[in-house]
């Protein structure tokens, strides 16, 4: 048991806006002011990281906020560095809270004399001093055996339901869940069962990496709002491409929930001037100006989601209660009235 009666919250300067709607969300709950732990995390002239925490946290139930976005590399390293601040504080335990796992999608050799870089990741972490993930749509859920420490990978897709529910409420009907691909079926039938709705596929075939040769639909979506479910955005060109080839095949709309918005390259200016209606995204990763001022893009909140998931790993209750609506529903009444 922690030697304080709340958790602490730090936080790295990957996703800092998150990390603070946290505290907050955490002050509402405990009915105290919970603010991020007082720390520094800078850069020497040469990119060297350094981390000072200015409050004791010996004994104390650690919470590091940190996604390993782009830059993958320097948020990589900050979390592993104030990891190693805390561990030699003499913290009590210390859990890694990454809304967005980079380098998940190197998660198995796809061929000859590659990298499994996910597993070093897990690896590293594990070596590092943390002792339980809390993290969000793993790109592969497999990527939860790499790890010999226990992981809670949350879903987005109880949130997108209730979105989806708010903002569509006057024709669910007329909602088609769609698939990107045929390995994303299972997150797409997931929410479609969540809001009683049918399920397509938009097969695609590679001929290289990032870019499509073939993309075909299986299933009717004429005069269907279409809805594409995914688990990250990169560059948008494919999913640009499933949008422009549903509307052919006659959808009446088509929006897109992806719980990973990263957004590089073109993708704000692809998403901007491509046929989708909406792209809706969580927070996960900070978003940039440009992703602010799309006009297409909507941002979800996951704080409370983060929040109560912190709660119940520091008071040793369940995390797996937070996939059922009975659970969520009140975490989100100030964002989706009835």
């Amino acid at each position: 048991m922690p030697s304080t009666h709340e958790p602490k919250i730090i936080s790295g300067n990957a996703n800092r806006t998150l990390g603070n709607a946290i505290a907050r969300r955490l002050s509402m709950h405990r009915g105290m002011s919970i603010d991020l732990c007082d720390a520094r995390v800078e850069r020497f002239n040469d990119g060297e990281i350094f981390v000072e925490v200015y409050e004791n946290v010996r004994g104390e139930d650690m919470f590091i906020v940190q996604p390993t976005s782009n830059p993958a590399n320097d948020n990589l390293m900050e979390l592993l560095i104030i990891t190693d601040a805390l561990r030699r504080s003499s913290a009590g335990r210390i859990t890694a809270v990454i809304p967005y796992f980079g380098y998940a999608r190197q998660d198995r050799r796809t061929k000859a004399r590659t990298p499994i870089t996910a597993k070093l990741v897990a690896n590293m972490l594990v070596e590092a001093g943390i002792e339980r993930v809390l993290t969000l749509d793993l790109h592969a859920t497999q990527i939860q055996g790499f790890f010999d420490i226990p992981v809670d990978n949350l879903y987005a897709s109880p949130v997108f339901a209730l979105d989806i529910k708010h903002n569509f409420k006057e024709g669910l009907e007329d909602i088609m869940i769609v698939s990107p691909d045929v390995g994303g079926v299972a997150r797409a039938r997931e929410l479609a069962k969540r809001i009683e709705a049918p399920l397509s596929i938009v097969d695609k075939r590679r001929e290289k990496a990032g870019e499509v040769a073939e993309m075909t639909v299986i299933g009717n979506v004429a005069g269907k709002k279409c809805i594409i479910v995914d688990d990250l955005v990169d560059t948008a060109g494919t999913l640009c491409k499933a949008a422009e080839l549903l509307m052919e095949h006659g959808a009446a709309e088509v929006h897109a929930y992806i719980s990973h918005g990263v957004l590089s390259g073109p993708a704000v200016e692809r998403v901007t001037n491509s046929k989708l209606s909406s792209l809706v995204i969580t927070d996960s990763i900070e978003a940039g100006d440009a992703v602010k001022a799309c006009k297409n893009i909507r941002i979800v909140p996951t704080a409370p989601l983060f929040a109560q998931a912190i709660i119940n790993t520091w008071n040793g209750t369940s995390v797996s209660s937070l996939f059922e609506d009975k659970t969520l529903v009140p975490l989100y009444e100030g964002v989706y009235h009835p």
